[in-house]
C-alpha cells in the first residue's frame, strides 16, 4: 500500500471519552477512516503507519445527524469508524509517527 493511500484510509484518531476506556481496558485504538474502506486496508495502514501488529479491526458507520437551522433541515455527513485492537504488548504513540 502506497503512502499516499494510507493517508487516505485513515483520516485522524478519534478522540472521545468511550475511546479512551476502550484504549485503556482493550488495547483498541479509534480511528476516522475513509468511508469507501475495508477492513483490510484499515489493518495495512495501521501496521505500516505506526509499525505494530494489528490483531482485528471492527468498522461502524455513524449516520449523519439531521439539524434544523433557519432555512429548514440539513444533514450532517455520514463517516466511518474503526476500532483497531493490537496484539499484547503493542503500543500507538500518536507524537511519534513518521
Amino acid at each position: 500500500m502506497n503512502q499516499e493511500r494510507i493517508f487516505q484510509v485513515l483520516e485522524s484518531p478519534h478522540v472521545s471519552e468511550k475511546a479512551a476506556v476502550v484504549a485503556d481496558i482493550n488495547n483498541q485504538y479509534v480511528f476516522k477512516v475513509a468511508v469507501n474502506a475495508t477492513k483490510a486496508e484499515i489493518k495495512k495502514a495501521v501496521e505500516q503507519l505506526f509499525k505494530v501488529n494489528v490483531d482485528n479491526v471492527r468498522t461502524l458507520r455513524v449516520k449523519g445527524k439531521v439539524k434544523r437551522n433557519k432555512h429548514g433541515f440539513s444533514t450532517k455527513s455520514t463517516w466511518k469508524k474503526a476500532y483497531v485492537r493490537l496484539e499484547q504488548g503493542q503500543d500507538i504513540d500518536f507524537a511519534s509517527v513518521d
